[in-house]
């Protein structure tokens, strides 16, 4: 059965005549004897209509024929009496009747809601007045959540009423079940002027909820930069940290959520120990993972480090890290003008997500080779981009990463056999270290892999010298190809080098020399065919 929509004919006459407030329809059948107390499809008697549409004088009618004291507090079947019913509907006549028939002024509906904060919600100034004078608590609990009158009043933004409740004793560190404070209400939707009156009256600006986040916190993850002005301009503390685990602070709430105007009030005044600061968190970070391109640069350009510190509550070794982790790719660029410091890990991560051209990018701006503990990682995201290894795996070699690093049992179980013969290429196959050459004799036994003919012999001496060149070579020499090109040699000995024999046989095309260009300050690579051209996009 539905207990919002009423029902005409479930509706008794006395009920009927008063909703219409037909006051001689409705003293003639009580006169008759018909029944105040029938209620309809909502719970709702007589009194209930009469108090919903302020017929007073039907009030009068109806509580002089009660058959019981306790009429003028009967319940629909929502828990609501009728002077719920009078306060919602600003009904100040009627209000007046029913305390002066002795209408309990503290009662709550089975959502624990008062008449006094119905009043408020709906701003009936005046009937919040006579309330009071009739001995309604102004203080306590007046609804389900916790939330008391100041609450609401802060919230709907009813000024006149918060300097009212105020005047009258309301306590202006109230708190709800979940710890927050009316001035905390006002500071999270926006209410500049309920968040002013409240603070002239004392209230405390740094006040903290049960999970730690204070008015200025959710003022600037709501983004209310007036709210955030005057909360700094009295006292509000942007260092108070806002979580157990005391990392956040505001800053971090504005960079996430993408306002930028708030950084620029909050970056001043935040003390720099959250940047680098050993199990803290970067506000970098915190516009990594709302993938905010102006809060990032804007952080960066105001000496946040792009490298940051290692993010355990986010599982990110550094915001680069985090970049991947959450695909926000137009990010990239900011990262790499402002500075970061490239790790092996994020030419895995590259893999991992097919962003070929980055990996291209990262190996030619010096980023080191995957090494140590990121090893077997790195191994792992190769091999499942092993059928775009033309796009990423030459690069690689070129760049001076040894191939002895990568044949792993892992890899050269995983990958196709040309992969694998096209990587041992790369090495003098005749002097493999042990464990090498056995996971390599055990995977041809017991696969169908066939090495290529040359492999039996001893590599030739012109072979044999070029990996000693390429050895004695610093890394930054191998990042492109223009030093190789610039040696006095002949052209041909320049290929040779550059192993553009190798490549021709496995079919490889020549390869992109992904040069970096600066457009309008912001860096984008050269992106092959095969891949997404936009630039700077952030893909979700």
């Amino acid at each position: 059965m539905d207990f919002t929509e009423a029902y005409s004919d479930r509706c008794s006459s006395v009920g009927l005549a008063a909703r219409e407030g037909n006051v001689k329809s409705l003293r003639k059948l009580i006169k008759q004897g018909y029944s105040v107390d029938v209620p309809d499809n909502r719970g709702w008697m007589p009194i209930h209509e009469a108090a919903f549409h302020n017929s007073s004088e039907c009030l009068k009618l109806l509580i002089n024929a009660a058959p019981a004291d306790n009429y003028i507090k009967s319940k629909t079947f929502e828990g609501t009496c009728a002077l719920h019913l009078s306060a919602n509907n600003g009904c100040l006549e009627s209000i007046s009747v029913l305390l002066e028939a002795g209408a309990e002024t503290n009662d709550v509906t089975y959502e624990e809601t008062t008449p006094l904060f119905l009043a408020v919600e709906n701003g009936h100034l005046e009937i919040i007045k006579l309330l009071l004078q009739h001995g309604a608590n102004i203080n306590g609990s007046h609804s389900w959540s916790g939330w008391n009158s100041l609450h609401q009043a802060s919230f709907q933004g009813h000024t006149e009423i918060i300097k009212l409740l105020l005047e009258k004793g309301a306590n202006k560190e109230c708190v709800d079940d979940f710890g927050i404070t009316p001035l905390f209400i006002a500071a999270q939707y926006g209410k500049l002027e309920s968040l002013r009156i409240l603070i002239s009256h004392g209230a405390n600006v740094n006040c903290q909820a049960k999970d730690k986040a204070t008015p200025l916190f959710i003022a600037a993850q709501e983004g209310h930069a007036e709210c955030v002005d005057l909360l700094l301009s009295k006292g509000a503390n942007p260092n108070l940290y806002c979580n157990e685990e005391e990392w956040q602070l505001p800053i971090h709430a504005a960079a996430q959520m993408g306002h930028s105007n708030l950084l620029g009030l909050l970056i001043p005044v935040t003390d720099r120990t959250c940047d680098t600061g050993k199990d803290k968190v970067s506000p970098v970070y915190s516009a990594v993972y709302g993938g905010n391109e102006e809060c990032l640069e804007m952080l960066l350009k105001e000496g946040y480090s792009p490298d940051a510190q290692k993010c355990l509550i986010f599982g990110c070794i550094s915001p680069m890290c985090m970049v991947f982790q959450k695909k926000f790719y137009g990010l990239i660029p900011i990262l790499l003008k402002h500075g970061i410091h490239l790790l092996g890990i994020n030419l895995g991560y590259c893999l991992h997500h097919k962003k070929f051209s980055w990996f291209r990018h990262f190996l030619k701006v010096g980023c080191p080779m995957p090494a140590g503990e990121h090893s077997l990682e790195f191994t792992k995201y190769a091999a499942k981009a092993q059928e775009q290894y033309k796009e990423w795996l030459p690069y690689l070699f070129l760049a001076g990463f040894n191939p002895l690093n990568l044949l792993c049992r892992l890899w050269i179980y995983s990958v196709n056999d040309d992969i694998l013969n096209f990587t041992l290429e790369f090495t003098n196959w005749k002097r493999f270290p042990p464990a090498i050459e056995q996971n390599l004799s055990d995977h041809k036994e017991t696969s169908t892999w066939v090495p290529r003919n040359h492999f039996a012999f001893i590599p030739s001496l012109a072979h044999l010298c070029r990996l000693e060149i390429r050895s004695i070579l610093k890394s930054e020499h191998l990042q492109s190809d223009q030093f190789i090109r610039k040696l006095p040699l002949p052209t041909c000995l320049q290929d040779y080098l550059l192993y553009l024999d190798i490549l021709r046989v496995n079919g490889i095309p020549e390869l992109v020399d992904v040069q970096g260009e600066w457009d309008a300050g912001t860096f984008y690579p050269t992106y092959s065919s095969s891949e997404d051209t936009k630039k700077g996009s952030i893909c979700c």
